[in-house]
């Protein structure tokens, strides 16, 4: 099961460390979880699952995670969620100064995207 989980790791470019620190998730647990001491409980799961973005039942190795849509050029679909989830994540450690540039941004691309539809 584990092997999931250092699967999601190089996936997301992150180190085990981070997912402790962003999650709370006690890195000795981690530790246990990947010398075969035990699995995390419940709560645990679900922290590291929602930090990935996938199921506790994934992360098990009881489902699959679910394809991608394509769109058209036959390139992942972004949704939404993933794009918060990046964004938010990208984000943290911006200064405010470069967030607020961030939003003017996407206000600016939103403006674009009305003045195209009223065209």
């Amino acid at each position: 099961m584990y092997e999931i989980f250092e699967q999601l790791l190089k996936e997301f470019d992150v180190t085990p460390y981070r997912v402790h620190k962003e999650t709370g998730v006690a890195q000795s647990t981690l530790s246990d979880w990947k010398n075969g001491k035990g699995t995390p409980k419940a709560d645990k799961l679900q922290k590291i699952a929602d930090y990935f973005g996938v199921t506790v039942g994934y992360l098990l190795g009881a489902e699959q995670k679910e394809k991608p849509t394509l769109t058209e050029k036959g390139e992942p679909e972004i949704t939404f969620d993933d794009f918060t989830y990046a964004f938010l994540d990208e984000s943290k450690e911006l200064t405010e100064e470069n967030k607020q540039k961030l939003l003017e941004m996407a206000k600016f691309f939103k403006q674009q995207q009305d003045k195209e539809k009223n065209e």
